[in-house]
């Protein structure tokens, strides 16, 4: 690869616009505009989200330029999320990042969103290393629940998913249920800081070894609740921390279960994890035990690499790069898209 090779990454899955610049695995900017309008609906609206996205492209991707240093003739492609995610939110990304590539006349790379959130352990950044293949990837998020067997950057197999909900809507459902706004997924892990993850049990969906339910827990939650606050309807607030306490250390044991499980059925010690709800502190505290108490090499992104961002999407691209992955400029967006 040539000495200056940057890639401009575009994001636009759900409800964050970004865009990030990357040279040789090195970020030298990564933006990233959210939607604060969703809050008020307690979930995300695809109309409104593709609007907003509509409005932000423009200004992100120009400060994610200006930020590194580099003008638009400088790059020498454009990777752009493809899929899976919101129909509306992608077509915005996608149709910018053909225009661009088109206007540039330089090569254009499709991304695959989960692929980019596993492939975001290979950006060169302090203190973040880097897992060796094959690793197994926990990938969760609002949308996904997966492990994946990581073979090669261009080489994996879904070994394990949810059946049902993904964990991250479990953690944002259940917030909701306990009166907390929206995304409850962080306020959660908050409290539960404070609290005794044992102060009440909830029991552990049983699926699959491999494989995910979250269903069944969100309605656990809410009888849990209506039960408790017709005894007393000071109940969430008087004891907050516990309950959230206690659901997460409930999701986060189930999560390492199948953890275990995969390590025990493939072989593989090397474990990553990526998606949004890896910035959870209860999991990243379950892994890092494992790495003393199973003898695993645990990798962990860094909090800007874990939720939505363009940084894991321009990493993609260049290793797409390299291998002159390129796409036509007929791609269209595809809203289910699978690894």
């Amino acid at each position: 690869m040539t000495q200056n090779c940057h890639i401009l990454g575009i994001e636009s899955s759900c409800d964050d616009t970004a865009a990030a610049v990357i040279n040789n695995g090195v970020v030298l900017s990564n933006v990233v505009a959210t939607q604060q309008i969703h809050q008020e609906y307690g979930g995300v609206v695809p109309e409104l989200a593709s609007r907003a996205h509509q409005q932000n492209i423009v200004p992100v991707v120009h400060q994610a330029l200006h930020k590194a240093n580099i003008d638009k003739k400088d790059l020498k492609a454009i990777a752009f999320t493809r899929g899976p995610g919101l129909m509306g939110s992608l077509l915005v990304g996608t149709s910018f990042a053909k225009s661009l590539a088109l206007g540039l006349d330089i090569p254009l790379i499709d991304v695959n969103h989960m692929h980019a959130h596993i492939l975001a352990h290979f950006i060169k950044a302090e203190g973040q290393r880097q897992p060796n293949f094959p690793f197994l990837a926990l990938t969760i998020s609002g949308g996904h629940t997966q492990i994946v067997k990581v073979n090669g950057y261009f080489d994996m197999e879904v070994i394990g998913e949810t059946l049902d909900d993904a964990v991250g809507e479990a953690f944002d459902k259940s917030a909701k249920i306990m009166g907390l706004p929206y995304p409850g997924g962080p306020l959660v892990d908050k409290y539960a800081q404070k609290g005794n993850p044992k102060a009440y049990p909830f029991t552990k969906p049983k699926v699959g070894p491999l494989d995910f339910s979250f269903s069944g827990l969100k309605t656990a939650m809410l009888y849990f609740i209506e039960r408790e606050t017709q005894k007393d309807p000071d109940f969430v607030k008087k004891n907050l921390h516990d309950i959230c306490a206690s659901l997460q250390f409930t999701i986060v044991d189930y999560l390492m279960d199948k953890l275990k499980n995969a390590v025990a059925q493939t072989g593989i010690k090397e474990i990553a994890i990526g998606g949004g709800v890896s910035a959870n502190s209860g999991i990243r505290e379950a892994l890092k035990n494992a790495e003393k108490e199973l003898g695993w090499n645990t990798y962990i992104p860094r909090f800007e690499y874990c939720t939505d961002n363009a940084a894991m999407i321009a990493m993609v691209g260049e290793l797409k790069y390299k291998e002159q992955l390129f796409t036509e400029n007929d791609v269209v967006a595809t809203a289910r898209m699978k690894i």
